[in-house]
């Protein structure tokens, strides 16, 4: 067959992101009508990664039922993050199993295509026009919001986009910042834009659609305006339905099944060594977006749930040999004398260690097993001193919860840092970590004391904050100390023991017991 044949011959499946908010599904939903009327030629179907339906699986399958054979999943979202990377291929490589007779193409994000910039300045100049003052654009900063993410190659796109729009429309400066997940934070940018002393703000959200952000953006765009009344504010349109988008889209496709799908691989942090995100080169696809995926529909049909609760959350089902272990470790001792939010964490470690004297030198806070349940559920992010603690770690509870781990004990970085500053390389992994993810983390040291000690001195001098911190190292050497000092360390919510046992499958067993609990607290509040 011919490419051209080829080109009339498959289905086209815009795969969106999806929303809460209605305006945002209503203008996706615009736009693959104008995809439609764009590309007659094909058959196109749409379908939503979260929250809305229908879901990408039941647009292939309405793709299907008009009779196509060759599929194009085209990824309705501008950059390649981990929505691009990992939960649509996810959900391509299930389609690819459950319909082995049918090929299936995976195309590129919009990226920066050079439509999408003349975009761009149509929304910039459409601003500009509702003023009634003349500025010039030298005189102009333009704000350019991104949606923010894990992926600082996509983060990155945003700041060259910001760029290119800063010399191809001859503005006296841009500055980038991002709704959420990474910084400066729209609030931050634009105070700090305010403060370099132009006349004008441009604020443009590099956003598809409407929804919940892009409102955040206007809101703290007008809250600007009223704090600074002689610093002229102005708010660009998002990208919305434009021809412009859809032509980008059915390019995509097309590139897709010939082959020429462009991904930008060299600066990927899932491929190359990229600094600070050394530990994520291989790491496998997996999807992150399972629970709320056709949520709004389930709501609709099944009613809603409770405020703040989750779905689909199921009781921690242990394996029968565990069961039994823990049957014998619940009749091998009187618990009564035990806090019963202590008793997961407590019994857990018994299990661990083979030991029933093992708790009776355990140390916790006031109340610090609740705040490290809230803390997982919350920030979702452990730090782990070493390998081991991370290894030790219930990969079903990290993914049921959605939780990630980091350990720098390896990095490179961390071993330049350890160099220079004279320190172990566990402190150093420590220092990385206060450095990298501020105060929202649970802090797990199964190894070192020399990464307690660091831990402590950074929440003493420096205003660290750690959420929780378990410290349960074991050994000869300023083990005593280090869990005494932390110990002492009142300004933060802690869990250790006294003397030199411990070990990272201690550390691993109390962090893998509140997740237990909060899976089994999540289960409380399931449906009926």
């Amino acid at each position: 067959m011919t490419q051209a044949g080829q080109c009339d011959q498959f289905g086209i499946v815009i795969a969106g992101h999806g929303s809460r908010d209605p305006d945002a599904v209503r203008e996706f939903e615009a736009l693959v009508e104008l995809i439609r009327a764009r590309a007659p030629q094909h058959v196109v179907s749409h379908g939503y990664l979260e929250f809305a339906s229908p879901t990408i699986g039941q647009a292939v399958a309405a793709n299907l039922a008009a009779g196509v054979r060759q599929v194009a999943v085209v990824p309705g979202v501008l950059l390649a993050a981990r929505h691009a990377k990992n939960d649509m291929p996810s959900e391509l490589l299930a389609l690819a199993r459950a319909y082995p007779a049918i090929d299936f193409h995976f195309g590129a994000p919009l990226n920066l295509h050079p439509q999408l910039l003349q975009l761009a300045r149509e929304r910039i100049v459409a601003a500009e026009s509702t003023s009634p003052n003349t500025v010039r654009r030298t005189d102009t900063c333009l704000v350019l919001v991104g949606r923010g993410t894990t992926d600082p190659d996509a983060n990155g796109e945003v700041a060259k986009l910001a760029r290119m729009l800063e010399e191809g429309m001859g503005f006296g400066a841009a500055y980038g910042c991002y709704s959420g997940t990474t910084r400066p934070l729209v609030a931050d940018g634009l105070r700090a834009a305010a403060r370099l002393g132009f006349a004008r703000l441009v604020v443009l959200p590099f956003f598809l659609f409407d929804g919940v952000l892009v409102k955040r953006i206007y809101a703290a765009a007008d809250a600007l305006q009223e704090r600074e009344p002689e610093l002229e504010v102005l708010k660009a349109g998002y990208f919305g339905v434009h021809p412009y988008v859809a032509d980008v889209m059915i390019e995509r496709a097309r590139e897709a099944v010939a082959g020429r799908a462009a991904m930008n691989c060299s600066l990927c942090k899932y491929r190359a060594q990229i600094v600070g995100f050394e530990e994520q080169v291989g790491e496998p696809q997996r999807a992150h977006h399972l629970r709320v995926r056709g949520l709004l529909e389930k709501e609709r049909t099944d009613g809603p749930l409770p405020t703040g609760v989750k779905p689909e959350f199921l009781a921690y089902q242990p394996h029968p040999i565990e069961a039994e272990s823990f049957r014998i470790i619940a009749a091998g001792r009187d618990w009564s004398g035990f806090p019963q939010a202590h008793l997961t964490v407590l019994q857990r470690l018994v299990h661990t260690s083979g030991d029933f004297d093992a708790v009776d030198d355990i140390y916790f806070s006031p109340g610090a097993v609740e705040t490290g349940i809230r803390a997982l559920l919350r920030c979702k992010r452990v730090v782990a001193d070493v390998s081991m603690v991370q290894a030790g770690l219930k990969r079903a509870l990290l993914e049921q919860l959605g939780i990630e781990t980091w350990c720098g004990v390896h990095d490179r970085e961390t071993y330049l840092m350890a160099q220079a500053h004279g320190i172990t390389r566990s402190a150093a992994g420590i220092r990385r970590a206060w450095e990298k993810f501020g105060n929202d983390v649970v802090l797990a040291i199964g190894d070192a004391p020399t990464a307690i000690v660091e831990a402590t001195r950074l929440i003493r001098e420096h205003g660290w904050r750690p959420q929780l911190v378990i410290g349960l190292p074991v050994g000869f050497v300023g083990t005593r100390e280090s869990k005494d000092g932390l110990r002492r360390c009142l300004q933060v919510p802690r869990i250790t023991n006294s003397g030199t046992r411990g070990g990272s499958p201690w550390a691993a067993s109390v962090v893998n017991a509140l997740m237990i609990d909060a899976v089994n607290q999540l289960a409380g509040y399931e449906r009926t």
